[in-house]
C-alpha cells in the first residue's frame, strides 16, 4: 500500500475510534484520546473525568472496550490506559459535551455561553473561544460567539497549544454546534515576554573568565619561531620567482632576432618653419577674403545711392510738369 493511502487509512481509523469512545464514554466525561503503535501492540491512553466508569466494576467495561477494539478496529492486542483530568474546565472536549447538554436541557444559549467561558477563564485560562452555530433561537440558523483573553487561530500555536473540542446539542428545532477553544496556563506562546524590575543589567551578563585570552594566544608561535617562519616563506617565493623568470640568454637571442624599421623623426626646427607656413598661409586667405567682401559692400552701397538719386530726379521733374499745367 502507497503511504499516502496509508496515512488516509490510518487517519479515518483514528476518527471511527475516537467517535466510538465518546458515543461510549460520554456519561464519564471523555476528554480524548492518544494511540501509539508500539512492537508489542497498540497503546491508547484515555483521558476522563470519571475513571471509574471508564474501568468499571472488576474491570468489565474496560474489558469489553479492549475486545471492540481488537475486533471491530482490527487493533493488534490493544493496551488501553485510563487516566484522570485534573482541570476537566481546562478541557476543551469535556466543556463542549458539557455545554451541549445544557443546551438540550433548556438553558438561554447566551447564558449558558458566559457561564461557561467565565468557568473556564476562572480556571486559570490565557484565553477561551466558544462558538455556537445552528438554530439557537429561531427558525433561521446564526453563529454566536463568546471570546475571552488571548487565543490563536492559525500557524503553529493554533495546531500545538490551542486545544481544540466539539459538541453537538440535539434541540427540537434543529442540531447546534459547539466548538471550544482554550489556551491553557503552562502553554509558552512564541510572543511572551517578561519585564523585570529594579534589576541590575550586570547580573544578567556573563563574565569572561580569566585565561581565556590567554588560551587563545597559547597556540600563537614565539618571536623567534615567528622570524624564522618569515625567512623561511621568503626564502620559498624567491625560489619560486627564480624558476618563473626567462633565461637570460633566450631574452637576448630575442632581442637579436628582432629588427626595427628606422623612424624618421623630425627636428624642433623643421616643425617650426612648418608651423609659421602655415600660420602665413592662413593670414593671406584671410586677407584675400576680407578685401573681396569690402569691395562687394562698396560696389552695393554706390548702386543704392545711385538709385535713390535717379528716383529724386525723377520726382523733381514730375512737380516741374505739374507747376506748368497749372
Amino acid at each position: 500500500m502507497a503511504d499516502e493511502l496509508q496515512f488516509i487509512e490510518d487517519g479515518l481509523q483514528r476518527t471511527q475510534i475516537d467517535e466510538f469512545f465518546e458515543d461510549e464514554l460520554g456519561r464519564a466525561g471523555y476528554g480524548g484520546m492518544e494511540v501509539a503503535k508500539t512492537p508489542m501492540g497498540t497503546q491508547i491512553v484515555l483521558e476522563a473525568e470519571k475513571p471509574g466508569m471508564v474501568i468499571g466494576k472488576g474491570g468489565k467495561n474496560i474489558r469489553k472496550i479492549t475486545t471492540t477494539l481488537e475486533e471491530e478496529f482490527g487493533l493488534e492486542d490493544p493496551q488501553v490506559d485510563v487516566q484522570e483530568v485534573e482541570e476537566p474546565d481546562l478541557n476543551a472536549r469535556i466543556v463542549a459535551d458539557r455545554l451541549a447538554n445544557a443546551l438540550e436541557r433548556g438553558w438561554y444559549f447566551r447564558k449558558a455561553g458566559h457561564t461557561t467561558i467565565d468557568r473556564i477563564m476562572e480556571s486559570g485560562a490565557k484565553g477561551a473561544e466558544i462558538v455556537l452555530s445552528g438554530k439557537v433561537t429561531g427558525a433561521r440558523s446564526r453563529v454566536e460567539k463568546f471570546n475571552r483573553g488571548y487565543i490563536k487561530h492559525n500557524g503553529e500555536p493554533a495546531e500545538d497549544i490551542v486545544d481544540h473540542g466539539q459538541g453537538v446539542a440535539v434541540m427540537k428545532l434543529g442540531t447546534i454546534g459547539v466548538d471550544v477553544k482554550i489556551i491553557p496556563p503552562e502553554a509558552e506562546l512564541p510572543d511572551d515576554f517578561e519585564i523585570y524590575e529594579d534589576v541590575e543589567v550586570e547580573d544578567y551578563v556573563e563574565d569572561v573568565e580569566e585565561g581565556s585570552v590567554e588560551e587563545l594566544l597559547a597556540g600563537e608561535p614565539e618571536e623567534g619561531d615567528a622570524a624564522e617562519a618569515a625567512d623561511a616563506d621568503a626564502a620559498d617565493a624567491a625560489d619560486d620567482a627564480a624558476e618563473d623568470a626567462p633565461d637570460e640568454e633566450v631574452v637576448e637571442e630575442a632581442a637579436e632576432a628582432e629588427e626595427f624599421d628606422d623612424v624618421d623623426v623630425p627636428d624642433d626646427a623643421g616643425v617650426e618653419d612648418e608651423l609659421d607656413e602655415l600660420e602665413e598661409s592662413v593670414d593671406e586667405e584671410l586677407d584675400e577674403e576680407t578685401e573681396a567682401e569690402a569691395e562687394e559692400l562698396l560696389d552695393e552701397m554706390d548702386s543704392a545711392e545711385d538709385d535713390d538719386a535717379a528716383d529724386d530726379g525723377d520726382t523733381a521733374a514730375d512737380a516741374d510738369e505739374e507747376g506748368e499745367a497749372e
